[in-house]
């Protein structure tokens, strides 16, 4: 899974081909760490259709305010350099994120 921050973003994510759902994580959230290993295996079923990446929070606190990201986990969708779609809360399951994988292809 492709890890992304301030530096490569903007070409990872916004200059992407394909859909990208981004995952806001942070190290001291307890949701953040349950949902990980459901995201890497969501990644690993649809990596071919939309690219999925992570990007910790606490170490991109500028990219979290340019985006409005204010609760975490957070799951951006983005098509086209544009967020289309946007979950969050710690009540989040693999469903729903799944759900926001399958809106994307």
């Amino acid at each position: 899974m492709i890890v992304v921050g301030k530096d490569n973003f903007e070409a990872e994510v916004l200059q992407a081909e394909q859909p990208v759902v981004v995952d806001f994580w942070g190290p001291s959230c307890q949701p953040c760490l349950q949902l990980m290993p459901d995201v890497e295996a969501l990644e690993e079923t649809y990596g071919d259709k939309v690219k999925i990446v992570k990007l910790n929070s606490a170490e991109n606190r500028r990219v979290c305010i340019n985006h409005r990201v204010m609760g975490l986990p957070s799951f951006l969708l983005f098509k086209d350099g544009q967020e289309v779609k946007r979950i969050s809360g710690g009540e989040l399951t693999k469903e729903d994120i799944e759900n926001l994988i399958k809106e994307s292809i």
